[in-house]
């Protein structure tokens, strides 16, 4: 399956400079969030394929306006064509806004889905904003990660963890992919493509 993960910053190639091939062959588009509603509706429109996503730290604009043609699988576990995609939204709280969590409140999220993640026997990408705890060289509290997401890689072992938020412009310590156990850490900053 071809996946296209955006994430935190439109992408001007597929938005300002689209054409039809730069889609062709997308089985799926995953949003990690902090991106407008209107270019999510604009890959939804111009995609043969679902666009599914869930909210960032700067998303509470989602509230009024949603991304028309897309699925919020914020909070849900979602399947689709056999795979099975767990999405936690939302960043570590740093002021009062509406998706902003305290780890906490993000352990909570995951404990009201572990009846629907176990009759599923687990999941295979975890589809978040932010990272797990540590795995990103960013200090600030705004952008710490969550140990509640290191716990699940822990224990489901899921093929794929896909979170934006860490933009990889911050600086070069920021990794576009990485490891965690057995799964691939994959940052969606601007856009990705991969295979599964």
């Amino acid at each position: 399956m071809k996946i296209l993960v955006v994430s935190d910053c439109e992408s001007r190639y597929l938005w300002d400079y689209y054409t039809p091939d730069k889609l062709e062959g997308i089985d799926l588009i995953l949003s990690c969030g902090d991106v407008k509603a209107s270019y999510l509706s604009f890959l939804a429109t111009f995609a043969h394929c679902p666009v599914l996503y869930v909210r960032g730290n700067h998303d509470d604009r989602y509230e009024q306006e949603p991304p028309l043609g897309c699925i919020c699988i914020d909070g849900d576990l979602y399947e689709y064509k056999g795979l099975r995609i767990l999405g936690l939204g939302g960043s570590m709280r740093y002021n009062n806004g509406i998706n902003q969590y305290t780890e906490r409140e993000m352990n909570r999220r995951v404990w009201r889905l572990l009846p629907r993640i176990m009759r599923k026997r687990g999941f295979d990408i975890l589809l978040t904003h932010a990272p797990g705890k540590g795995m990103v060289d960013c200090h600030d509290l705004c952008h710490t990660g969550f140990e509640t997401f290191n716990k699940l890689l822990d224990k489901y072992q899921p093929a794929l963890f896909l979170h934006g938020h860490t933009h990889l412009n911050y600086g070069r310590n920021i990794p576009r992919e990485s490891r965690y156990g057995q799964t691939r850490v994959v940052n969606g900053y601007e856009r990705y493509i991969l295979e599964l």
